[in-house]
Parts: C-alpha cells; structure tokens; sequence
C-alpha cells in the first residue's frame, strides 16, 4: 500500500521505478491516479473522515483514500466505465446455459460494495477486469451481460467484448506471466506526466523536474529559456494540473 501523498519526503518523487506500475495501468486506473493526487480531493476526503456532511461530487459513488495508488485502490466511479460488465440473471435462460460461478472466476479478486450492489475487480496478467453484479444475482443461477444503451454503441460493445475476450483467455488457460511490447509512447507520457506533477506538488523547479525525468547531462545541454526541453516539462506540468 502506498505511504500517504501528505507524508513523503521532498524526493519520494526522483526513482523512476516507483512510477513503473502506471505503464500497464487503464483508462479508470488512470483516473484514480490523477485525482488522488488534487488538493481539493484529498481535503474532501480528510473532511469526510471527521464529519458526516455530504462531500462534493468527484464522479464517485464513495470517496476512496488518496493515500493509496492504483494498484490497490478500489475507487467506484459514477456512471461505471464503459468497460465495466454488468451481470443479471437471465430471465428466459435457454436448456445448458452458462451458470454463474462466483469462485470459477480467474485471476486475483477483490469484492467491493459500493452502497448499492457489489463490483468485482479481478486483476489477470497483463490486464484488469471490473465486474458489477445485480443484487438479485446469486450462485448457480443463469446469467446475462449487460450494456448501458447510447447513441454510439460501437465503441462500448468493442471495450466490453475486449473485457470478455480477456476473462475467457484467463479461464481456459493458467496464465503466470504475460510479454508486453514496449510502452507506447502515451503510456510512457502518463508516467513522465504523474513524476512531473509529483515534482511539482513538492515544490521542485521545472530544471529539477527536467533533470530527473532526462537526466543531469540532457538539462545542461538543452536547457535554454526558449528551448524544446524546457517546453516539454512544462507541457508534462501543466497537463497534470488539467
């Protein structure tokens, strides 16, 4: 579990290889990165420790802890993501029909109920699977996938069938390990983008910034007033305030 963003050290920021887990991180994953480290939030959520009051809306059903990344937060977004899949029981279930079979899941569960049914998140090699379960549903029953209906239903159907593909890759075959490519140049932007504004947030310059996200000898050849160095780190800065 990740020490509190309030009390690490001026330099918890320098090693890159804390920031290695953001490569292989999602879309919601993401998020959860960029909004536990907004000063706004984590004030909300010392205030909602202390008291009963309501809280802002952050697109949260509950407030989760900032202190803790991504790897082991569970934050339950509201509306769910659109690779979020929803499980109800099948009304008209055909003869052999597939049952539902909470432990025959694959991969590394984790139950979490947020306030009005129960979500699974379910973290296989390679990838991380959210599951919402209706609260009708129980073990041994028939079951059917759920979608939110859109204007634009191609996108959704495709992140879902890619959630699908997944769980059924991970249920026919006993996955240890699985060989990414290279990080896409996004991921690795998200990763300079997250140190950068941790840099920041510590109350580093930009010249620091640009020293430990390229190195000593990159800053003293590149670094000029008008220099593309100098403009990249305070792009990375500026959208990691957006």
């Amino acid at each position: 579990m990740a020490q509190s963003l309030l009390d690490r050290g001026p330099d918890h920021w320098h090693p890159i290889a804390a920031y290695l887990y953001v490569l292989h991180l999602d879309g919601p994953s993401l998020a959860w990165e960029y909004l536990r480290r907004n000063a706004d939030y984590r004030r909300d959520w010392l205030r909602s420790r202390r008291q009963s009051e309501l809280v802002p809306d952050w697109g949260l059903r509950l407030l989760e802890d900032p202190g803790v990344d991504a790897r082991d937060a569970h934050p339950t977004w509201f509306p769910d993501h659109d690779t979020v899949l929803q499980l109800y029981p099948d009304a008209d279930p055909p003869p052999g029909a597939d049952l539902f079979e909470f432990w025959r899941i694959p991969g590394h569960k984790q139950l979490i109920h947020d306030g009005h049914r129960l979500m699974l998140v379910v973290r296989l090699p390679g990838c991380c699977v959210r599951l919402a379960f209706t609260p009708t549903l129980e073990d041994g029953m028939a079951y059917v996938y759920g979608i939110r209906a859109c204007q634009k239903p191609c996108q959704r159907h495709r992140a879902l069938a890619g959630e699908l593909n997944n769980l059924q890759t991970a249920s026919d075959a006993t996955l240890t390990a699985v060989a990414k490519p290279r990080p896409s140049p996004s991921s690795l932007q998200e990763l300079h983008t997250l140190q950068a504004l941790d840099g920041t947030l510590a109350g580093a310059s930009l010249r620091t910034i640009a020293e430990v996200l390229f190195g000593a000898d990159a800053v003293t050849d590149g670094w000029h007033a008008d220099g593309d160095l100098r403009a990249r780190v305070r792009r990375l800065v500026q959208r990691g305030k957006k």
